[in-house]
């Protein structure tokens, strides 16, 4: 991983620490006269204490600009109310209306949150897991993509609390994990049967990392509605890459420069989508007049892009939200049972669709 970015962040834990230990408890109590358990005892609201005593030890707080040492309350009472939501490209606005989910349900139960960005790399979400165990975070909301479950199970290993959102889980090695995630075969079937009722034969698909679930449950929705409708799936219509506009736009110049003319394109996410879009003005296409388009996720994107995206909603923001309180509930011994939790999802029909004019050409 970056490891300036690492550096930054650890220095800003160490600066925290730094401030909150320049006066301690102890400088309270010999200014207010008082002992440290009667400052402690003030400071979390404990009825034993005299109004007049409250008082002086609250002008001691106040004259000596005093901060609670966070890290040693958190060694205390064993949490430090912050959880670390791990996720894989904030560029991506999936991943930022997820994430404000996540912090919603923080602010609403009283939570802190660490976002660390892993840009797919196992790496880098090993790296960051390490170092916020090591900052004592209650508990993890992983979202990153995976190519791998190795340090999911670590932390299941561990009993470390955590719940993994838009992320699947092969093999849990027999331990609980709570996911949250939503339909993504019936999103993959949903976007590609929208094209087929429009009379489009000549769909292409284009996808993220083959090795991801979220993709691969996507693709299984596309083959299922091709073979539902009799149609014949071509392997050269079907293309893997990321999740990024740039691999949408350069892999739909690569299908048309080689001849092949679909009608329709199915994406598994809204940038890709723009890409394809994108691809199509530069070289003439007229979308949807020439070419539909389907995208998935219903980023804000969707409506901004011209035309508007028809594409497929997920609730996001409340699947983070959710998944925090989830995870919460766990931290406060509210929950004992992991359980899968799948959100339904929808087709928003919108301007990149039409019905089809003409038979896709493959040469």
């Amino acid at each position: 991983m970056d490891s300036n970015n690492l550096v930054h962040f650890e220095s800003i834990f160490v600066f925290c620490e730094v401030v909150i230990i320049s006066c301690t408890i102890y400088d309270v109590a010999r200014k207010a006269g008082v002992s440290i358990a009667t400052v402690s005892r003030v400071l979390n609201n404990s009825e034993l204490v005299s109004e007049k005593t409250k008082q002086k030890v609250k002008m001691a707080i106040e004259e000596l600009n005093y901060t609670p040492n966070i890290i040693a309350s958190a060694l205390t009472k064993k949490s430090t109310l912050t959880i670390g939501l791990l996720i894989p490209d904030i560029s991506n606005p999936f991943y930022s209306e997820l994430s404000r989910g996540v912090e919603d349900a923080c602010n609403d139960f009283g939570f802190n949150t660490v976002i660390c960005n892993t840009d797919y790399c196992i790496q880098k979400e090993t790296a960051y897991i390490n170092l916020l165990r090591q900052k004592s975070v209650d508990g993890f909301v992983i979202t990153t993509a995976h190519y791998n479950d190795e340090n999911v199970i670590n932390l299941a290993k561990d009993k470390v609390p955590l719940v993994l959102l838009d992320r699947n889980i092969d093999k849990s090695g027999g331990y609980d994990i709570d996911v949250v995630c939503s339909d993504n075969v019936t999103s993959g079937y949903l976007a590609t049967n929208h094209l087929i009722q429009l009379g489009h034969k000549s769909i292409a698909c284009f996808l993220g990392p083959p090795q991801i679930e979220v993709n691969i449950e996507r693709a299984r929705g596309y083959v299922k509605a091709i073979k539902e409708a009799c149609l014949k799936i071509v392997p050269e219509l079907v293309a893997y890459g990321d999740f990024k506009l740039d691999f949408g736009y350069k892999k739909t110049l690569e299908l048309l420069n080689r001849g092949l003319r679909p009608t329709a394109f199915f994406a598994a996410n809204d940038l890709i989508a723009l890409g394809i879009i994108r691809a199509l003005k530069s070289v003439g296409f007229s979308v949807p007049a020439d070419i539909s388009v389907v995208g998935c996720d219903n980023t804000i994107l969707a409506e901004l892009t011209d035309p508007p995206l028809t594409t497929i909603n997920q609730p996001i923001r409340e699947m983070g939200y959710c998944a925090t309180e989830i995870l919460i509930k766990k931290l406060k011994g509210e929950r004992s049972k992991s359980e899968k939790i799948i959100f339904n999802t929808e087709l928003v029909v919108r301007k990149s669709t039409s019905v089809c004019k003409k038979i896709g050409v493959i040469n």
